[in-house]
């Protein structure tokens, strides 16, 4: 399965993105989709995943703020994201993970990563 982030771009403070995953290959619908950030210097992290069951989970740190859906039609996993922070700054990634609900909040619990999508937020 190949993915393909993509909504990335520059914003300002408060303002609002939707960040989109297509999948191509297989149904997304049958994996738990992660998305993960990596600011410069710091460690790549959990933001928010989506169950192939339609469970959801958010980070504090963008709760309140930030969504996850699926679109099955479409074959995405979306990430909407409202009242942005220069803090929210930084490249956002999708991932795949056939393993346990559990592992969503964990990069090694996913497989299958896209590009990278670009997101800066400017105060």
């Amino acid at each position: 399965v190949q993915l393909q982030a993509s909504g990335g771009g520059l914003v300002q403070a408060g303002g609002s993105l939707r960040l989109s995953c297509a999948a191509s290959g297989r149904p997304i619908n049958r994996y738990t989709v992660g998305w993960f950030r990596q600011a410069p210097g710091k460690e790549r992290e959990f933001v928010a995943a989506f169950s192939w069951s339609g469970s959801t989970d958010v980070a504090d740190v963008v709760k309140g703020r930030f969504t996850i859906s699926r679109d099955n039609a479409k074959n995405t996993v979306n990430l909407q994201m409202n009242s942005l922070k220069p803090e929210d700054t930084a490249i956002y990634y999708c991932a795949l993970s056939s393993s346990v609900w559990s592992t969503r909040g964990h990069v090694e619990g996913y497989k299958s990563w896209g590009q990278g999508t670009l997101v800066t937020v400017s105060s």
